[in-house]
């Protein structure tokens, strides 16, 4: 069922994978931010203005960029919005869209290939963090990495509705 006003129906499935895209990525960024004035083995760091803002804006920008996954499910991807002056209404090419979300999807999935190696074959001591905490960061990094499969699955979608279907006169 489509609930947005985009040309062609949004399968609901895609619609469920964007609303899974942010919540994947959230873990990792609420999980940063309790690391401030921290190193990523656990050791103590003097929490510079520099590293918390660093810390802060990385989390921020990630779920931001998370969100931008919606455009591959709603007319804001299709149609520049109203707000946008002088190019309000113009439709966006599908190139547009799909570049970026396959270019994204693709550094994030072999950034899963690297974490998955890593796990399988070193198991929790890949990771540099204190005992215990290393656990909590393989499933909170292990969420995230779901991100660049999911992408690239909506890009799949945005495609097939944007393109293929408009191609074969839907």
């Amino acid at each position: 069922m489509n609930t947005t006003k985009t040309e062609l129906p949004v399968p609901a499935w895609a619609n469920r994978v964007a609303h899974a895209i942010p919540l994947v990525a959230l873990p990792v960024c609420v999980w940063r931010l309790p690391v401030i004035g921290h190193g990523m083995g656990g050791e103590p760091l003097s929490p510079t203005v520099g590293h918390i803002a660093y810390v802060v804006a990385l989390s921020v920008l990630s779920e931001i960029a998370a969100l931008l996954s919606f455009g591959l499910v709603r007319d804001w991807g299709e149609r520049v919005p109203a707000w946008v002056p002088r190019l309000r209404g113009k439709r966006i090419p599908p190139a547009a869209a799909l570049v970026p979300a396959t270019a994204g999807g693709l550094v994030l999935t072999a950034i899963l290939g690297v974490w998955l190696y890593d796990a399988l074959t070193f198991g929790p001591e890949a990771w540099p963090y204190a005992p215990g905490w290393n656990v909590l960061a393989m499933t909170v990094s292990g969420l995230m990495n779901l991100w660049g499969p999911l992408v690239l699955i909506l890009a799949y979608a945005y495609h097939r509705r944007r393109v293929t279907a408009v191609r074969n006169g839907c």
